[in-house]
């Protein structure tokens, strides 16, 4: 089976550039002593994990139930649930510790960790802290880090932190400095619970960005990027990647051709690309995603997705561009947010520098 042959719109996936990805960013937390536990959020698909667990301690992290049913049930058995559950879940999580999965949750709540000090399961629980993104965690030097650790008892395991506004960075100087404060924040607060004698053996932070380039992670003892495996255009507009880095591209056909308005019409629109604009606050707005050949090269020079309707994308480009193309023929298109645009697909087809499928991996979505 060749990419001429697949139905369109679809997910391809290229295996040498995401294995080349898990190495870089493999070799590069391995270089500070921690280890890696990938996020699965944006790849989804057991096969992806098993790459990127490989010589690694096995430990993955994931966003949903879902998920971490999924990767149970594929064999993987260090599940850490990185977003904060409600008491009505503990009973549908706690069934995979009854299958022998290790499970591991978050909360900055005091009310939720009494709940999960009162579940029979056996849990291990991370203290999320505020290190700078102010979407979730308690900050390091409040009062309620040693509240919660007091509520939660002996299922407290450490502490864990997102850099998440890493991404509103320009500049590699301002992700070195947001991954220190990432660091700094989970090193105090593990200290602070250490001294008033709570255990506290995992210090985890996270996010492509900041481990990327970080210069210190002293104090830290595990590591959770996720979209590295793939990478993206605002991955590379912020300095995280190449282009050639960006390992997931949706193919799409060409179903329209306007050489008067110098725009041609694409079968992949809002569902299949999302509608995602990350890229608008970079250096290179790239629409909702920038349009290559076949073979995946920059053959038609600055061609982006101007508009996207449900299941239409109108790509802005160049009179000698549109003369290259016809009604039928393929193209690609490199992602915004590939976590976003993988998440509305339910399998790669993966090829391996060419045209060549040479498998077809699964994927899980929902929650």
């Amino acid at each position: 089976m060749k990419l001429e042959d697949l139905p369109t719109p679809c997910l391809v996936l290229d295996r040498g550039i995401l294995e080349s990805n898990l190495r870089r960013m493999r070799d590069t937390v391995r270089r500070h002593g921690v280890a890696l536990r990938p996020h699965l959020k944006t790849a989804k698909s057991a096969e992806v994990a098993r790459f990127a667990v490989a010589g690694e301690a096995g430990g993955i992290t994931v966003s949903t139930l879902a998920e971490a049913e999924y990767f149970a049930d594929h064999g993987f058995r260090d599940v850490l649930v990185a977003n904060a559950l409600t008491p009505q879940k503990l009973g549908r999580i706690a069934s995979l510790i009854d299958a022998g999965v290790a499970i591991t949750l978050v909360t900055d709540n005091v009310s939720m960790a009494r709940a999960i000090d009162a579940h029979s399961a056996g849990f291990s629980v991370l203290i999320e802290i505020d290190c700078g993104d102010n979407r979730a965690g308690v900050e390091a030097n409040g009062p309620e880090l040693l509240e919660i650790a007091s509520a939660l008892g002996n299922k407290l395991t450490g502490v864990m932190t997102h850099a998440g506004h890493s991404y509103g960075c320009r500049s590699v100087d301002c992700i070195r400095g947001v991954a220190e404060d990432e660091r700094l924040s989970v090193v105090t607060a593990a200290s602070r619970l250490l001294d008033a004698a709570y255990t506290c053996d995992v210090v985890s932070v996270g996010s492509t960005p900041t481990m990327t380039h970080a210069q210190n992670l002293e104090g830290v003892t595990e590591a959770r990027p996720g979209v590295y495996m793939f990478q993206d255009l605002f991955q590379a507009g912020i300095g995280s990647c190449d282009k050639n880095d960006i390992a997931v591209t949706v193919l799409a056909s060409v179903i329209g051709r306007n050489t008067h308005a110098n725009r041609i019409l694409l079968d992949a629109g809002a569902i299949a690309l999302s509608k995602d604009r990350s890229t608008q606050g970079t250096k290179h707005d790239a629409g909702f995603g920038e349009l290559r050949d076949i073979d995946n090269a920059d053959a038609f020079g600055n061609c982006c997705i101007e508009r996207v309707y449900q299941e239409h994308g109108a790509v802005a480009c160049t009179p000698a561009a549109i003369a290259q193309l016809d009604i039928g023929d393929r193209v690609r298109v490199l992602p915004n947010h590939a976590c976003l645009t993988a998440s509305t697909h339910d399998r790669y087809y993966v090829v391996d520098g060419g045209r060549d499928v040479i498998d077809i991996w699964e994927r899980v979505n929902g929650w």
